[in-house]
């Protein structure tokens, strides 16, 4: 392997759905083309593969601590959570972590992950629309009932009676849901996956991952010291790299945005699968050629099997994009690929 790094791209299709975490579909603005496109955040995915992972291992995610505090006017205050720093979490050893305070050992660890936001492979090639929702229960009257309040005071049946009888109005049983924005379109996701660090915890206690008593925990389990390009560092066993290796590859190409992080399902079925050891051939493998036709430009989507990245093109991409490579156990392959990758990494001899 020429460097240190996996390199994947990812093509994805997104079929009217919301990538949401509380104020609807998130967006930004490409200046190039004045559009405005919807997009996951890099935050959201690597969420996302961490679930995947620990899905994949039946294991849970680390327990993290909500802290609060009281003011001396007694009014609740939200202070910053701690994760418990540990490695021998798999989602804490991926995703990394960070805990700061000001009566405790301070310990921060970098993701050996770099994960993009998941945006349209070319602005014209995703697309947002708007709908107005509606909240509806006017077939089933009796089961809903209806309350109107004049200040503090909730009226009577008879009250509402006179008063919509007064006004000539009539209260449904039904409420409207404004511009409700949905993305869809073809998305893609970069991740870099920095090998020198993904099984290496550093044991540099001038900027410190560990707490010394977790370094001896650790070591106490298994756990070798070894060196890379950082400086000395603890190795995870080989049993457990064995174990997280294939889930870890299994979780980078199926993950999916779960429980209140998405509404309005779509598959989002992978089309496409661009590996390497090069950042700048993922461009090229999967990327966008800007065709001008009259007066409106359009964007055709492009799978490039001589660009230099390794390319795995699944059933779907075939009504999407014009490739003949297409095959039902590419993402099987791509896995498998990415797999050996991960494997054939020399972590206790980095130097």
């Amino acid at each position: 392997m020429d460097t240190p790094y996996i390199y994947l791209r990812v093509l994805r299709h997104v079929e009217h759905t919301v990538f949401c975490v509380q104020d609807g579909q998130k967006s930004y603005y490409d200046p190039t083309f004045g559009r405005l496109v919807a997009y996951s955040s890099g935050q959201q995915v690597k969420r996302s593969v961490l679930e995947a992972l620990t899905d994949a291992l039946n294991v849970p995610m680390a327990p993290i601590t909500f802290n609060y505090e009281i003011s001396k006017d007694k009014k609740l205050g939200n202070k910053e959570p701690w994760s418990p720093c540990d490695p021998r979490y798999v989602d804490q050893l991926i995703g990394g972590w960070m805990r700061a305070a000001s009566t405790d050992y301070t310990v921060k660890r970098r993701s050996p992950l770099s994960v993009s936001a998941m945006r349209p492979l070319h602005p014209l090639l995703g697309g947002m629309e708007t709908e107005n929702l509606t909240f509806d229960r006017s077939d089933r009257p009796e089961n809903n009932p209806v309350k109107v309040r004049m200040g503090d005071r909730e009226l009577t049946e008879e009250e509402i009676d006179a008063f919509l009888k007064d006004v000539h109005a009539t209260l449904p049983r039904r409420h409207w849901i404004p511009d409700n924005k949905r993305a869809s379109g073809l998305f893609v996701f970069d991740v870099a996956v920095d090998l020198r660090t993904l099984f290496c915890v550093s044991l540099n206690q001038h900027e410190p991952e560990l707490t010394p008593e977790m370094i001896d925990n650790l070591k106490a389990e298994g756990w070798t010291e070894s060196e890379n390009t950082f400086g000395r560092c603890l190795v995870v066993p080989k049993a457990r790299r064995d174990e997280i290796i294939p889930a870890l590859a299994h979780a980078l190409l199926n993950w999916r945005i779960t429980s209140n992080q998405a509404r309005t399902f779509s598959l989002m079925e992978t089309l496409a699968v661009a590996i390497s050891d090069n950042a700048n051939t993922l461009a090229g493998a999967i990327r966008a050629k800007l065709i001008e036709e009259s007066d409106r430009p359009k964007a055709k989507p492009i799978i490039d099997e001589t660009a230099g990245a390794e390319i795995f093109v699944t059933l779907p991409a075939a009504g999407y994009v014009v490739t003949s490579i297409e095959s039902a156990d590419a993402l099987e392959a791509a896995e498998k690929d990415l797999t050996d990758r991960l494997q054939a990494f020399d972590y206790e001899h980095q130097r």
